[in-house]
């Protein structure tokens, strides 16, 4: 685990979300997010970490996490590298939230919940870095 004043890098590994959650909690803090934010930012983060060991790397211990934040004028933006296969989430349908149940697709519920709790979201694959996703969470 590496970690400086705003990146945090980290093995793919469940046990570490809890790190990451630290890091994101005190990121959260400096750009003045109140707590609703914060969980909600924390909450996207972590099931974008989890989709990484998941389905980008195929399982733990497979490759690195690397964490970025920025504080912004208006709220915190925080950047997620990795280096596993990439995803597009174009290729993933809208969720149909008023199906019923059963008739629900499970893929894409990762997607759609990141969607609803931070202001704006990014993929960008193909970079040096590996692919990204930017975060961005504005402070009331």
């Amino acid at each position: 685990m590496t970690i400086s004043e705003n990146q945090l890098t980290v093995s793919g590994h469940f046990e570490n979300l809890a790190k990451i959650d630290g890091f994101i909690n005190q990121a959260a803090v400096q750009a003045g997010l109140d707590d609703r934010a914060t969980y909600a930012v924390q909450m996207a983060v972590d099931e974008a970490c989890t989709n990484i060991i998941e389905h980008a790397y195929g399982g733990e211990g497979r490759g690195q996490i690397h964490l970025t934040y920025h504080l912004q004028k208006d709220g915190l933006q925080v950047i997620i590298y990795d280096q596993g296969m990439p995803f597009d989430p174009s290729q993933v349908t809208e969720l149909d939230t008023q199906a019923p149940l059963p008739e629900r697709s499970s893929r894409g519920m990762g997607v759609f919940c990141i969607r609803k709790l931070v202001d704006s979201i990014e993929f960008k694959f193909g970079t040096p870095e590996g692919n990204q996703l930017i975060l961005f969470k504005h402070r009331l």
